[in-house]
């Protein structure tokens, strides 16, 4: 018989019965099962042998299965109001699920809580939800009556002769499922976008309707959500930047997915660099610099023509020769290295770059800093000797957190990513880097999963994900074992036996792209910078005209003591409107300059935390402020 393990710990054998009528038989709430580690319907039958989970509805396995389900009321929902609505595909995805669909008249985002009050009317039904079986030639034919044309696309990928199909009243869908027992289970669910999305993802296919929902066990946990979300709305980094003056991105005039950094962005990002700057030569690297553009047979060599060419521009013809526009930095690492000669005792070699690359990137996966076509990796390679790989990690590991939590992060998650299905190297290659990749993370102590297939073709790696103020998780560091270039440009360098000896090599970066970077702080910080960070750490603000040749004076006071100040001129505003913009533009301090503190040279000073803390003498607020800028932390 099979071992049946419930929520609450109770374990049973059984054998001969669905698991839809064990989960009735107890108290909790039972959405799916797992059966020998692969989820499944309830209403499938208990195995003879073998290992069986129940799955809770707080599991995240089975919130998936519930927002699958979810995406199925969607369409049906959608089916009923729309008849002509032709399927496409409906996946659960990381905070919710999708559905796509061809509309004859597409409906628009005004039609949402239509949708989904006839969503709320199929959960009420209650209805069954039961897997049916046909054979391939019956599948093409009811979904070619039914006129399910991209359906029909998806049958011809599938492989075996039994498809299945879910049926929930009249609504019938090709899916491989699971899904939960019935629709009255997806009681907690929102509609909340709708986008234009390619069939397959693909420029040169048909332009469908994708709705998104997103559902949950609890009314709880999605109120929890929503609020999050129209926070993230209210932080996100597409209104801040042009609202605080940090950058544009002029698709009209200069190109889509390229930034225009305005002056207060570039001193945040010049701010963040110095820093990076500081701690790279601190951590025994080596700055290079390299251009923009390469020859083509320098690609060749490195691969990144025969890999990687849908991610390159078109080549450049210069004086009858071909160039490229640099999408890696890497190629140009290794022609520094390779310009003299090398022992083992000059291992390791750590060179770093503020590198700017480009890639091409189609035109519907832009999206404003986080994904562009032109952006400065902080990239760096170390090229080290076989038995220096592991600390070198290690050193490279604490390197990222020490850089990560300095930027404001605390929370993070650490990937182990293993030999692909394409890749190159030999397979003890890649088994001996893997290992001395996942000693070196537990020797640090970091808790990690492992990403099965998940590497680079070149060599293994391993990701650290940030999670920002709204517990969204953000890939930032990648640290990359590689097999490939060192083989192709044949490096090498002198051992202690005077023989040539292969060197490894680890590309790493730790913010990753600074312009994705500096999105995801944007909205990590609501725009509301730390003060060493912010474009203008404080502004003085007169009382009234009179004062203003006294408030440019402290402004050039504070400047001279290395403050990031600024005078703001009246031009007929009220006191309170420069406070409340002073605030909308989440400068860090506010200097009030009336007649008293020009009599007595004092500034009033408040927080944009709304605190006031009175008159000050202005050498006392320049100390403050060049104190707390130092130390790099979040207090005022």
């Amino acid at each position: 018989m099979a071992t049946v393990e419930f929520p609450n710990g109770e374990v049973v054998e059984e054998q001969g019965v669905s698991g839809l009528e064990l989960a009735r038989k107890q108290d909790t709430d039972i959405l799916a099962m797992q059966v020998d580690g692969e989820v499944c319907d309830l209403r499938d039958p208990i195995p003879a042998t073998g290992k069986v989970r129940m799955i809770g509805a707080q599991d995240p396995a089975a919130v998936e299965v519930l927002r699958h389900t979810a995406a199925h009321v969607l369409a049906h929902a959608v089916q009923r109001l729309f008849p002509d609505a032709k399927l496409a595909i409906g996946p659960a995805i990381r905070d919710g699920f999708y559905y796509d669909f061809q509309f004859s008249e597409p409906p628009g985002a005004d039609d949402l809580p239509r949708i989904e009050k006839e969503m709320e009317k199929i959960v009420k039904e209650e209805l069954p939800i039961e897997r049916e079986w046909m054979s391939k030639a019956e599948a093409e034919e009811y979904l070619r009556e039914h006129g399910e044309t991209y359906k029909q696309e998806l049958l011809g990928d599938m492989e075996g002769e039994q498809i299945s199909f879910y049926r929930q009243g009249d609504f019938v869908d090709l899916c491989r499922g699971p899904h939960i027992p019935s629709t009255g289970g997806v009681r907690h669910f929102k509609l909340m976008d709708m986008a234009g999305a390619y069939w397959r993802g693909d420029a040169e296919r048909t332009m469908l309707t994708r709705i998104y929902g997103t559902a949950f066990p609890t009314r709880d946990a999605l109120k929890e959500f929503v609020r999050r979300r129209e926070e993230a709305r209210r932080r996100d980094h597409r209104v801040l930047g042009p609202q605080l003056d940090l950058f544009t991105i002029n698709n009209e005039d200069i190109g889509a997915g390229l930034v225009l950094w305005h002056p207060k962005g570039a001193r945040v990002r010049q701010e963040l660099e110095d820093f990076w700057v500081q701690e790279h030569y601190r951590h025994g690297y080596q700055l290079v610099r390299s251009p923009h553009i390469g020859r083509a047979r320098l690609w060749e060599r490195s691969g990144h023509l025969e890999f990687y060419r849908e991610g390159m521009y078109a080549p450049l013809d210069v004086e009858g020769q071909e160039f490229y526009l640099k999408p890696m930095n890497c190629p140009f690492h290794i022609a520094i290295y390779k310009a003299r000669t090398h022992s083992w005792r000059d291992m390791p070699l750590r060179y770093a770059e503020l590198g700017t690359v480009y890639r091409y990137e189609r035109g519907g996966v832009l999206h404003a800093l986080l994904r562009v076509r032109g952006f400065t990796q902080d990239d760096a390679h170390i090229i080290c000797r076989p038995d220096q790989v592991e600390e070198e990690i290690r050193s490279t590991l604490r390197f990222a957190l020490h850089m990560l939590q300095t930027a404001g992060f605390s929370e993070f998650a650490v990937y182990l990513s293993t030999r692909p299905a394409k890749y190159v190297g030999e397979p003890h290659q890649w088994e001996l880097a893997t290992a001395a990749l996942r000693r070196a993370v537990e020797a640090e102590g970091m808790p990690y999963e492992v990403k099965e297939g998940d590497g680079a073709f070149y060599g293994p790696k391993i990701d650290i994900d940030v999670e920002d103020s709204l517990g969204r998780a953000w890939q930032l560091t990648t640290i990359q074992f590689d097999f490939n270039l060192p083989e192709r440009f044949d490096m090498s360098y002198t051992g202690e036996d005077g023989q040539a000896q292969r060197p490894y090599m680890v590309h790493r970066a730790l913010y990753g792209a600074m312009e994705r970077f500096f999105g995801i702080l944007i909205e990590h910080y609501g725009g509301a910078f730390p003060v060493w960070l912010a474009p203008v750490q404080a502004v003085v603000l007169p009382v009234s005209e009179d004062q203003i040749p006294y408030a440019e004076e402290m402004v050039a006071q504070l400047t001279a003591a290395g403050v990031r100040a600024e005078a703001w001129g009246r031009a007929g505003k009220t006191l309170r409107w420069l406070i409340r913009q002073a605030q909308l533009q989440k400068v860090p301090y506010m200097c009030i300059a009336g007649p008293r503190e020009a009599q007595e040279r004092t500034l009033a000073l408040r927080l944009r935390t709304g605190e006031d803390l009175g008159p000050q003498p202005v050498d006392d607020i320049a100390a403050r402020i060049t104190k707390v800028a130092r130390t790099r932390g979040s207090e005022l």
